[in-house]
């Protein structure tokens, strides 16, 4: 008998919210996908399944009884370089690429531990360089051709932030956003072009038995490492260690501190840019890490 497989409602919610009709009709295709890749790629279900925002994420057994899991995913800007990054990285600090569909961007990903995720790592500041660790691997190689380009995405910000800025009633926040703006403008044309994971926050970090912790999930981008930081700054945000944060992920890193402020301001902007277009509210924290790398706190 076939393996029934159900859309989590989740899922289905956030596809809506955020692809609407497109995102109804890749939730309508799941079941029938998922089908299909467990048929192909001779899959067994051995669990309940997993989901984020844009993947469906199922575990198995392939034919050898290895364990792996299956990722269905909409196919957009972020999830096309996702297979390209796991390729170079080939296992070396990120989860190990096993089978890829350029068609439907499914793909079989070993399998990680998932009851290990580092956001429950008790120590705050181990749980900060175990990412900037695996972020000095991550981008030691450079970005292939045709990957998205950070430059492309600071200039159109720089272009955003004077319509956006007519909008934040606040001046303080307004002073923090032309702050952060104006730092990139000075780093706009030397962007980098290392291989970025562009999303390592805590929750994209697990634990397996071939290494203390891998990246998984990555939304690649080619440019410079200081874009990489603010997640750890953000994750179990705590104010008063936002500097001790940035000091120690430079010094892994090996980082220009005024270069990785600057595109760590820009990692902000971004944020914010993004508020501002779903008309959101800024958050308080965001305002309150740059002011903490800028020295400017109240």
């Amino acid at each position: 008998m076939p393996t029934v497989i159900h859309v989590p409602e989740e899922l289905a919610a956030a596809q809506e919210k955020f692809n609407g009709e497109a995102g109804l009709a890749f939730v309508a295709r799941l079941p029938g996908l998922a089908a299909a890749f467990l048929e192909r790629w001779h899959l067994r279900v051995t669990g309940a399944p997993m989901h984020g925002v844009s993947a469906l994420v199922l575990p198995v057994d392939r034919a050898d009884g290895t364990p792996a899991v299956l990722k269905l995913q909409i196919l957009d800007g972020e999830s096309e370089g996702e297979p390209v990054a796991l390729r170079i990285w080939d296992g070396d600090g990120a989860v190990r690429l096993l089978e890829h569909d350029t068609a439907t961007g499914t793909m079989l990903l070993e399998r990680l531990d998932a009851s290990r995720m580092l956001s429950r790592l008790p120590d705050a500041h181990e749980a900060v360089l175990v990412i900037a660790r695996l972020l000095a691997r991550l981008t030691a190689v450079p970005a292939p051709p045709g990957m998205r380009r950070l430059g492309g995405l600071a200039r159109a910000m720089l272009e955003q932030t004077p319509r956006a800025l007519a909008h934040v009633p606040d001046p303080a926040a307004r002073r923090v956003l032309a702050d952060c703006a104006a730092a990139v403008r000075e780093v706009v044309d030397e962007p980098g072009d290392r291989l970025l994971h562009w999303d390592l926050h805590e929750e994209n970090v697990l634990a397996a038995d071939r290494a203390d912790w891998l990246a998984i999930d990555p939304k690649p981008l080619a440019g410079d490492p200081g874009f990489e930081l603010w997640p750890a700054l953000d994750n179990r945000f705590d104010a008063a260690d936002v500097r001790r944060r940035f000091d120690a992920m430079t010094d892994v890193l090996g980082l220009d501190r005024e270069r990785a402020r600057a595109w760590t301001y820009g990692r902000l902007l971004q944020n914010c840019l993004w508020d501002l277009e779903d008309a959101r509210p800024l958050e308080d924290r965001q305002l309150e890490i740059a002011r903490r790398l800028s020295g400017r706190m109240p």
